[in-house]
């Protein structure tokens, strides 16, 4: 029962955070950088001075659905964040930008990020049914061998986990140095860095604890 409680509580904390990131980006989406810089044109000077001249920025619909492609090496930013030039933008689009400096550097843990997806992208996808079609018909190899493939989704966000701190820390590290925001607007970029973060500890949280659980009634249905 204990278990089950920690897992409901992880999960509200999870829908908290979703929404506490979509309430810190509003507010500071409604506050303009005193440079005037859109998201665009920040993410394209970080690219620039770190010799990624070739790295293209392009525009996405949807809100908070940026992200840097590996693939094709593209910084993809939403339209909010690549128009327009509020606190949040920037620091969302240096945040992406963080990511391909990453990649150029070869940053360990996104490479090791980018050499477990194929595998978790598979188990992610079949982990879910097999605790529960082993529990249905009593095949709790079936159990055990979902446990494994489960275990590999959450060591993918555990290991996500780093890689996001270390893009959102070069980030507010360039923003500051090469002048794209000023002193005083360094706790605003914290706090939308800081609260999309939340969401990734959040998520790997909740991964966690229903890792645990399903060992916990693993071992407990095999005495």
């Amino acid at each position: 029962m204990g278990m089950y409680l920690l897992v409901i509580i992880a999960f509200i904390f999870s829908l908290w955070a979703q929404f506490r990131v979509k309430g810190t980006f509003s507010k500071w989406s409604k506050v303009a950088n005193l440079n005037g810089l859109t998201g665009y044109e920040a993410a394209r000077r970080m690219l620039d001075a770190n010799g990624l001249h070739d790295v293209p920025i392009e525009p996405v619909r949807g809100t908070l659905s940026d992200h840097y492609d590996p693939i094709h090496r593209v910084v993809r930013l939403s339209e909010p964040v690549y128009y327009e030039s509020s606190i949040a933008a920037v620091s969302v689009a240096c945040h992406e930008v963080g990511h391909a400096i990453q990649h150029k550097v070869s940053y360990p843990m996104l490479t090791l990020r980018h050499r477990m997806f194929p595998v978790v992208n598979f188990a992610s996808g079949i982990a879910p049914f097999m605790p529960m079609a082993g529990f249905i018909f009593g095949y709790f190899n079936l159990v055990g061998l979902g446990i494994i493939f489960f275990s590999a989704a959450v060591a993918f966000q555990l290991v996500t986990l780093p890689v996001e701190f270390n893009a959102s820390n070069r980030a507010r590290q360039v923003m500051v140095e090469q002048g794209y925001i000023r002193n005083e607007e360094e706790r605003g970029v914290a706090k939308v860095l800081n609260a999309a973060a939340l969401t990734y500890v959040a998520a790997a949280l909740v991964s966690l604890l229903e890792l645990l659980r399903l060992i916990t009634v693993f071992l407990g249905n095999r005495d």
